[in-house]
């Protein structure tokens, strides 16, 4: 499959990133709908794939950057869920940090995949929290050390 990576803007293409988280984690994990979107979406930075077919582009997963460097909301429609499609958007996400001076990433995982984040590197960073009656742990590591994380770990 060909993929097309596309960095989008929240206020010009929330209509394709909702369509898609809401897919995965409203749907199909049962996130509360008020909890999946908050006020980061708006000045987060935002990566879409799409697979590119003969007619048309299919929107299959997207990502975001928070400012403060915070990799989450990663999203791949069910049927798509491959290392291939993983590792472009993780790609993408690394490219933006980089093109904007991020030096250190941050993921948020279950508190049950911890040990494997600081296997691959991460150190925690704060207080466990709740995310959508989820336990979650921030991790974090510098951006040219960001190894490929447990995306079945993350939101």
């Amino acid at each position: 499959m060909a993929y097309t990576i596309e960095n989008v803007d929240w206020a010009r293409d929330k209509h394709r990133l909702k369509a898609i988280r809401e897919d995965v984690f409203v749907l199909e994990w049962r996130v509360p709908q008020d909890s999946e979107f908050d006020e980061r979406d708006a000045s987060a930075f935002h990566v879409l794939l799409l697979e590119e077919g003969e007619e048309a582009s299919l929107p299959i997963a997207t990502g975001r950057l928070t400012q403060c460097g915070e990799i989450g909301r990663i999203a791949v429609k069910r049927g798509y869920r491959n290392m291939s499609v993983y590792r472009a958007l993780f790609a993408a996400l690394i490219e933006v940090a980089n093109r904007h001076n991020v030096t250190i990433l941050k993921v948020s995982c279950s508190l049950d995949s911890v040990s494997y984040h600081q296997g691959l590197g991460f150190k925690p960073e704060g207080q466990v929290f709740m995310d959508g009656g989820v336990a979650r742990q921030r991790m974090q590591c510098p951006v040219e050390r960001f190894p490929f994380p447990d995306v079945s770990q993350m939101h």
